[in-house]
């Protein structure tokens, strides 16, 4: 396996890539669902 990341050393950032682009998704789904469920209680 360490051989692989010698060779490859770029492969070192696929796990952090995959962390970020994940809590971003997170992130924007997360605050999308409090703003319509703050919409929603406006409404009533």
């Amino acid at each position: 396996m360490s051989d692989l990341f010698d060779e490859y050393p770029m492969l070192m950032f696929v796990p952090e890539l995959l962390v970020a682009l994940f809590l971003l998704v997170f992130i924007i789904v997360y605050m999308s669902s409090g703003k319509n469920k703050a919409n929603r209680d406006k409404q009533r």
